[in-house]
């Protein structure tokens, strides 16, 4: 046999093997759902429990087709005045998608990415649209599909263990799950900021920075879910009591000022620019040790990310949450079939070597023909609500 050959059957073998193992993982996936979220009916609330401690509560496609229709069949249940969303394991709400599997299965022909994305921009607009209360507590790590699972209810608590960011800029990826949306949202710039620099947010400047409408000590977390289930038949404006009484008791760094407090007017003036060539060259001439530790790393993101992400929340300033996830959608569709998603994943997650090689390398190499074709229509593929 030649060696061609050999190399051949090897090839084919590696990749039949590949495809394997990830059905494999789908599956023990399926054996396991029942335990990666918990529901409970209990007094006048439901409640969900996010329920893979060991992996931060990562978000899996199995956990998004369960949790969706639990949330419609509580919305439309006349004994269900409440739904309260957690995480177990007091280390984490959610840290995220589970974007490793998606890159794996995408690399085996597994299309995983079509399915997860659209399935899960579908629940972030249910819990944005929700016509129940919708209560989750971003008690420990909250990021990328967390920020989805909770920023677009009506009241999200946070804990001096709360810690928010959106990194996906350095994964090759964009701040997605509607960040188009809330980002632009926040006070002045500040949305911007988060989205380019993945700036983490820690503690009470979650509520300071406006994504969390509550702060409460994380011991009293537990004594607020008993008071939220023991009423009686709450209106909206019931639960905001509570929740506004715990508030109002809670004196962990009640007097802190919020961390980007002395930088905010210049955030608001660098991230006004119109391009992220010019974000960078204001940050240059401004020289002072904060620009530059921003400067430091914006230029280690994927650089298509960077004019993504930039043009995303610019764009969605203006639309609703349905046409801003709409975006997301065919953005995420187009990364999947990129290069710099898989290499993120790789560099973070796989090898951890933290030193991606993106294509293009350079900002400059990023036209605004190929930013377009992220942006285009999937014609009959769109996401649909």
């Amino acid at each position: 046999m030649r060696l061609q050959q050999v190399w051949g059957l090897m090839s084919r073998f590696n990749s039949f093997n590949r495809t394997n193992i990830i059905l494999q993982h789908l599956r023990m996936s399926n054996h396991t759902d029942a335990a990666e979220v918990l529901f409970e009916r209990k007094g006048c609330a439901g409640v969900i429990t996010l329920n893979r401690p060991k992996l931060l509560n990562a978000l899996s496609f199995n956990m998004i087709r369960q949790i969706y229709p639990k949330l419609k069949k509580w919305e439309q249940d006349p004994e269900t005045f409440l739904i309260i969303i957690k995480g177990a394991g007091g280390k984490a709400f959610c840290a995220g998608g589970d974007i490793r599997a998606i890159s794996e299965a995408e690399k085996a022909n597994q299309k995983l990415g079509q399915d997860f994305f659209r399935e899960e921009y579908i629940l972030n607009n249910a819990i944005g649209s929700c016509q129940k209360p919708y209560v989750a507590f971003i008690h420990g790590i909250t990021m990328g599909g967390g920020v989805g699972l909770s920023v677009h209810g009506h009241f999200r608590v946070a804990t001096e263990k709360s810690l928010f960011a959106m990194p996906e800029t350095a994964i090759g990826l964009f701040p997605d799950v509607g960040g188009g949306y809330f980002l632009p949202r926040l006070e002045g710039k500040l949305g911007f900021f988060l989205a380019l620099t993945g700036f983490r947010l820690k503690g009470r400047d979650v509520y300071a920075a406006g994504i969390a409408t509550h702060f409460v000590d994380s011991e009293k977390l537990s004594m607020l879910e008993e008071d939220l289930l023991a009423l009686k038949s709450p209106s909206k404006e019931n639960i905001a009591d509570v929740l506004e009484t715990y508030h109002a008791k809670s004196k962990i760094d009640q007097d802190k000022p919020f961390i980007l407090k002395e930088h905010m007017d210049k955030i608001n003036s660098w991230f006004s620019a119109n391009t992220v060539e010019q974000i960078i060259e204001i940050l240059q001439q401004d020289g002072s040790s904060f620009a530059l530790e921003q400067l430091k790393v914006i230029n280690k993101m994927s650089p298509t990310s960077l004019k993504i992400a930039l043009r995303q929340l610019m764009e969605g300033s203006s639309k609703t949450l349905q046409e801003v996830l709409t975006m997301e959608y065919r953005l995420s569709q187009a990364c999947m079939r990129g290069h710099d998603f898989h290499e993120g994943v790789r560099a973070v997650l796989i090898d951890k070597d933290q030193n991606p090689k993106w294509k293009p390398a350079a900002l400059k190499e990023v036209t605004d023909e190929d930013l377009n074709k992220y942006f285009k229509s999937l014609g009959s593929n769109d996401l649909k609500f």
